[in-house]
């Protein structure tokens, strides 16, 4: 039995394995692959491991073990995510599988979600694996569910990549009815020859049969019909490679063309569904019949280079107008208008410059505004008090250097805060850090760093930077969760916000033993106190972590907790905008004669009213926050920090939580 049901593309791909069997699932938050991971948490059935793992890596490494005993495995990701787990993906390319093993990775042409612009498939090129590129959400379903056919049949992990136009589309979709299917018996395999890299004949022959595997999977893909050719009933004429979404707006742009003396019937396409192994086969059947070819697709021009080694082969003396030539961009997401522009170049027609250009009279008014902290961040405070203590040093904004990480950190690069220089990859603020250090940098140097990508891939830089004795400032900006990204739990999130069974890693705990001798927990709330925390941090030798934490305001709001009471404007007001200019809060409103607080979005952090030099916002301060304040923690070493009992601290902090207390991790 078969139903219909609105999908979106990450929950169509979710569905799909499910759909196809998959009993062991890992990922890591990253949009615009997020949603896929999100709708497994809700729809998988009891037995069915799903977790957002510590990083893409480990995520990986999960999903092969369970491939390796017969299982089959999902695993999910950005293409930045992509970059951490290829080390392994490598490996295990070689290896190959048993269970059928998909690596789910979402590209973001057009850089929606930030990170680089970045084209996955050059990773199944590198990794010699095949990649289906489903071009639609109903694709994304059935195109999963055969991507396990294929791993299985073959031995190879196969990737499936979608963009963020598929990922975050919904459609409906056709999907089966019934239940998963069950459990395999796990196999134990021992095949050192297959499991290790030990030795260069070993690696050598694992290569071989690597090679082998996509030969196969080329072969497989044919039999399958991944790639569908159409030619027209006579030839000559115009031959459109187009590769993934781009084949959702194919015939609309060739319908569009058609107005302006397009030919369709003399129009031959070659839909790419499987873009590696390159469909060589189909792409030689489309040369011997066309004079033209355009090749359409996304950021790089994987297709159009397969297209033009086949050309070189036959001896084709035809055009092929795509990338490589100059007609098209190798940068931003495409749509309709890309498609028709493509085929007036490649057909000779006469397109108006002004047919897709015209604005609407929103698009005209439209200001720029640059993306700050939600109302209530914790972060606020903790930017807000590096700047304080940079100026209380006495230097210049731009003498000081502090380095950014992904995610909500980075957002204090923008106004008002203007604090963070740069942002690289998880965890690379630390070092970054320190290679300004050793690049002779005589100022203070600060990394800061969100609580999830530190547990990402900030422990290891930290390392390095205790072992070496690198004089660095560590700030990690705890929230309690991944929060740019939605919300999702991490090993740093309150045991009572996460599944069951799941147990919390406290970095007040975890810090302190890695050997930091500078270790200081703030509240970020407490901008004196933290601000004069930061300025001692900065005149210390050696290595200093300050962990600033505070739950997400948008979290502990759910729960209906607030960080203390709304200030209250008094007559002292004067519209001078202080408070507005330091914080950039969007609670803070301008009234006609004094700021107006927003009572929806004010969390009661009373950072405006601690900015405030008149007196114009009052608050009283509700005390119980969970950490304790700076000066509990302020200048001890680690016997110290001993002596006052970690564990006692972490026990205080818990049981503010069960009763309540304000902005509780």
């Amino acid at each position: 039995m078969s139903y219909r049901k609105l999908l979106t593309g990450n929950e169509a791909l979710a569905l799909g394995a499910l759909h196809a069997g998959a009993r062991v699932i890992a990922g890591y938050p990253g949009t615009p692959s997020t949603g896929a991971i999100e709708s497994l948490l809700a729809l998988s059935p009891p037995g069915v491991p799903v977790e957002w793992s510590t990083n893409e890596k480990v995520a990986l490494e999960i999903a092969a073990g369970a491939a390796w005993v017969g299982q089959r495995a999902l695993c999910t990701m950005k293409m930045s995510g992509l970059n951490v787990a290829s080390d392994s993906l490598y490996s295990i390319a070689y290896s190959g599988v048993v269970g059928g093993l998909v690596v789910y990775v979402a590209d973001d042409p057009g850089v929606s979600a930030g990170m680089c612009e970045q084209d996955s498939r050059g990773f199944a090129l590198l990794a010699d694996l095949p990649l289906i590129d489903p071009p639609s959400v109903a694709e994304a379903y059935r195109l999963t569910r055969l991507a396990f056919d294929l791993s299985e049949a073959v031995g190879s992990p196969v990737l499936v990549r979608l963009t963020t136009a598929i990922a975050h589309s919904s459609a409906p979709v056709e999907v089966e009815d019934g239940e998963p299917s069950p459990a395999r018996e796990p196999q134990l395999l021992r095949d050192i020859a297959r499991f290790t890299k030990a030795g260069a004949a070993i690696c050598m022959q694992q290569h071989r049969d690597l090679i082998a595997r996509l030969e196969e999977a080329g072969r497989w893909i044919r039999r399958a019909g991944l790639n569908e050719l159409r030619l027209a009933p006579r030839r000559g004429g115009l031959g459109i490679v187009a590769g993934g979404v781009v084949n959702a707006y194919l015939q609309e742009g060739l319908a569009i063309a058609t107005r302006f003396g397009l030919e369709k019937e003399t129009v031959s396409t070659l839909a790419v569904r499987a873009p590696h192994p390159f469909p060589a086969e189909e792409a030689r059947a489309l040369l011997e019949h066309v004079e033209t070819v355009l090749v359409l697709e996304e950021l790089e021009p994987h297709l159009e280079r397969g297209v033009y080694v086949e050309a070189q082969r036959l001896g084709f003396r035809g055009r092929i107008v795509g990338k490589l030539d100059g007609t098209l961009s190798r940068v931003g997401d495409y749509d309709v208008s890309h498609v028709v522009r493509g085929i007036a170049a490649a057909a000779g027609l006469s397109i108006p410059p002004d047919l897709f250009t015209p604005r609407t009279d929103a698009e005209i008014l439209v200001a720029p505004r640059p993306i700050t902290v939600c109302p209530g961040c914790p972060h606020r405070g903790t930017f807000l008090a590096i700047n304080q203590a940079i100026r209380r040093l006495r230097y210049k904004r731009d003498e000081v250097v502090v380095t950014g990480d992904i995610g909500c950190t980075i957002l204090g690069m923008n106004p008002p805060f203007e604090t963070v220089w740069n942002e690289v990859s998880m965890g690379a603020s630390i070092g970054l850090a320190q290679g300004y250090v050793h690049g002779g940098v005589k100022t203070p140097i600060i990394a800061t760093i969100g609580d999830s990508t530190f547990f990402h891939a900030g422990i290891p830089a930290l390392i390095n930077a205790i072992q070496y004795q690198v004089p660095l400032t560590v700030i990690v900006m705890d929230n309690g969760w991944t929060a740019m990204t939605g919300m999702q739990f991490n090993p740093g999130t309150d045991e009572a916000q996460q599944p069951p069974g799941n147990r919390r890693v406290d970095l007040e705990r975890l810090i302190p033993a890695l050997g930091v001798e500078h270790f200081f927990v703030v509240d970020p709330f407490r901008l004196e106190e933290t601000s004069a925390v930061i300025q001692k941090a900065l005149t210390l030798p050696g290595v200093k972590v300050i962990l600033a934490r505070q739950e997400c305001a948008i979290q502990a709001g759910r729960r209906g907790l607030r960080a203390g009471p709304m200030p209250v404007v008094t007559e002292n007001c004067n519209l001078c905008k202080l408070c507005v200019m330091l914080t950039g809060c969007p609670a803070i409103e301008l009234g006609p004669e004094r700021v107006v607080i927003d009572p929806a979005l004010c969390y009661g952090c009373g950072l405006c009213a601690q900015v405030c030099r008149r007196g114009g916002l009052a608050y009283e301060r509700a005390g119980g926050r969970r950490g304790g304040g700076a000066e509990e923690r302020r200048g001890g070493g680690a016997e110290e920090r001993r002596s006052r009992g970690a564990e006692g601290r972490r026990s205080r902090g818990a049981e503010e939580q069960r009763s309540g207390g304000e902005g509780a991790l």
